[in-house]
């Protein structure tokens, strides 16, 4: 039987995957029709049965009973993958969710191959958990026991900005010597590298790739910094309780912006605490705001209203987030100033990784013909300026935001995997057992 391999590019926000059979290369509809999968779980409460992607994703906002995830790939490498989390009153841990959700993605892989795949590429950021190298080897080996788990044989990684390069090389004619910035939800990662469609299946690229950088800053953190900045004030962030005149908490506002903490705030303690807060509070009428959404476990509704906000502003000048969740004909307008001030330091520390990235590589930014973006939050407008910015001088690319990077993994599984390869790895690798 011919060796049919593919990439997965398990990403925070969206996962996509791409086949590689006899020497073509196609991304596989992991959703009826669509190339991309929202990294969405949703647990029924009924019968715990699990739900993906976009259906996972409308079941929790129809207000349906159950455990809802995403950004499961920002708890790689932490301790909540050895603490793991409560699914409908059953401790579960993330391995198995993670597990879940990336089968779900092989088997409409396996469909489209016509048999089970053991040959992948992982797709993977320059570092899962920023200055730890420690746990960044963690995360992938849970990573690779994952991918093992589902019924991969034969496991590789990548970095992720190399994928992206890859899926773009084909296109291009005569050499370039390119920088690639993959903004996804979770990381931004950067690569220098000397592209070329003569280059595809050379079999060591160690020689033109020149360097990678990579911070553990993505859209997430756009989203939470927007939240905090816009949306939480009107909850009582920063708001004062007591005789003393003390600040409120910031924790709950804080977890309540980031998606992969909101479900541990519907605990009794934490409500309690809020409610107890609300008796003291010099600003009732905010605040009771917060206590309804713990009551009423609609963090993620929350944060969703924030993300919203934050793609529509790529392209509006001001907006209006809906919060009648919470209070009927509820608004919150929301200005491109707010928002772009609001994560300017985060577009700082993605600006600072991609000149770390020229001067490890020994570039000038001068000399960078072609920038490749690729990744969601690539679309924000302040982030689009700054590259603009950076390297007047050359051209962007940023076809298939969503997907090249799971192309460019499955061009790699071809060299890696395919006939009389001896391609050799460009990221740390673990030999499956």
């Amino acid at each position: 039987m011919t060796t049919i391999s593919c990439g997965i590019d398990f990403g925070t926000s969206n996962t996509s995957v791409a086949i590689d059979n006899k020497g073509e290369i196609s991304l596989v509809p992991v959703e009826n029709e669509s190339v991309t999968i929202p990294s969405a779980i949703f647990f029924q409460r009924s019968n715990n049965k699990a739900f993906y992607g976009r259906v996972a994703v409308n079941l929790f906002f129809d207000r349906q009973e159950g455990r809802f995830m995403r950004s499961l790939k920002r708890v790689l490498g932490t301790s909540l993958m050895k603490q793991g989390t409560l699914v409908n009153g059953a401790s579960m841990n993330f391995a198995t969710i993670i597990a879940s959700f990336l089968k779900h993605v092989k088997d409409k892989a396996d469909s489209v191959a016509g048999q089970e795949l053991e040959h992948v590429v992982m797709g993977r950021p320059v570092h899962f958990v920023d200055n730890n190298p420690g746990a960044d080897t963690q995360a992938q080996a849970e990573l690779q026991t994952i991918a093992q788990r589902i019924g991969f044989k034969h496991i590789e990684f990548q970095f992720e900005p190399i994928a992206a390069a890859f899926a773009h090389e084909a296109q291009l004619s005569g050499e370039k010597l390119a920088i690639v910035a993959d903004l996804g939800g979770g990381t931004s990662d950067f690569t220098v590298i000397k592209l070329s469609n003569q280059y595809i299946h050379k079999a060591d690229r160690s020689s033109d790739i020149l360097a990678n950088t990579g911070i553990r800053v993505g859209g997430n953190d756009f989203d939470k910094e927007l939240s905090l900045a816009a949306i939480m004030p009107e909850l009582g962030y920063r708001s004062t309780y007591g005789e003393k005149n003390l600040e409120v908490p910031l924790k709950p506002f804080h977890d309540l912006a980031e998606w992969s903490k909101v479900n541990f705030l519907y605990t009794p303690k934490v409500i309690m605490q809020v409610r107890q807060l609300l008796h003291q509070s010099h600003d009732k009428a905010r605040y009771k705001r917060l206590l309804k959404v713990l009551e009423e476990e609609t963090g993620h509704t929350l944060l969703a209203a924030a993300e919203g906000a934050k793609i529509a502003l790529s392209d509006l000048d001001d907006y209006k987030a809906l919060l009648d969740f919470i209070e009927d004909d509820f608004f919150v307008p929301i200005k491109r100033d707010l928002f772009e001030r609001s994560i300017q330091s985060e577009v700082e520390k993605i600006a600072d990784s991609a000149r770390q990235c020229l001067r490890e590589a020994g570039v000038q930014k001068e000399a960078i013909d072609l920038v490749i973006l690729t990744g969601g939050s690539t679309e924000v407008h302040s982030i689009q300026a700054e590259f603009k910015r950076l390297f007047p001088n050359a051209a962007i690319a940023d076809e298939n935001k969503l997907s090249s990077v799971g192309l460019g993994l499955a061009y790699d599984s071809q060299n890696k995997f395919g006939k009389n390869s001896n391609r050799k790895s460009n990221a740390p690798h673990i030999i499956a057992n």
